[in-house]
């Protein structure tokens, strides 16, 4: 009998998973959990064929939970179902050991696909996580050197401490149009937000100080 540990803490979205696999695993045995700290614990108390889980729920951070279930059951497939896009945190969480991930907005069709592949014993990757890893793997290539030249020069000035607003005058920008430069150069080094802009600026030799 396949036994599926859901971890999500929104419960509309663990019922609507738990029918999409019911339809697909009639005698599967389901159960459903709602944050990082009962998943290890249903994780470390029983034995699973698979553990769906997403990445944003209460206890524990979700790459953290990921990390501590590949470490005490390195068998067990771990698919990520997260709101946040296949591009951005895929290939961060495939190194942090799971199996496959998906986007919560995928069809149910393609749950099932990942789910067959991911017990067994395959990896589940779309082409969106496949164009990433390629980013990735490079060998040629740091994240910075995908920066455009714009990109770049914006990417010094967020490094240096300036703000969208001051880099709107330095440059002659919309604000606007700033601030979509910054997304797309937070998504190309697969940062989150500045300070670990300037940390990575710092660490390439880019900036060589905490901006004041």
């Amino acid at each position: 009998m396949t036994r599926i540990l859901l971890a999500d803490d929104h419960s509309f979205i663990r019922k609507g998973l738990t029918q999409i696999l019911r339809d697909e695993y009639p005698f599967a045995e389901i159960m459903e959990v709602a944050d990082g700290n009962a998943l290890l614990n249903e994780v470390s108390l029983h034995d699973w064929d698979l553990v769906i889980s997403d990445l944003a729920m209460p206890g524990k951070n979700g790459f953290d939970t990921l990390i501590q279930i590949k470490l005490s059951k390195p068998g067990l497939p771990v698919l990520i179902l997260s709101m946040y896009p296949e591009e951005r945190y895929a290939v961060k969480a495939l190194k942090s050991g799971a199996s496959g991930y998906l986007n919560k907005s995928a069809a149910p069709e393609e749950l099932i696909n990942a789910v067959h592949r991911v017990i067994a014993g395959k990896k589940y990757i779309n082409a969106e996580i496949a164009e990433a890893l390629l980013m990735h793997i490079e060998p040629e290539k740091e994240p910075k050197d995908l920066l455009t030249a714009k990109e770049f020069e914006i990417f010094k000035l967020l490094a240096t401490g300036k703000t969208i607003t001051q880099i709107t005058c330095i440059l002659s920008l919309a604000f606007s149009t700033v601030s979509t430069y910054r997304g797309k150069i937070l998504h190309k080094l697969f940062i989150d937000n500045n300070a670990e802009l300037t940390r990575y600026a710092i660490s390439h030799h880019i900036v060589s100080t905490l901006p004041d």
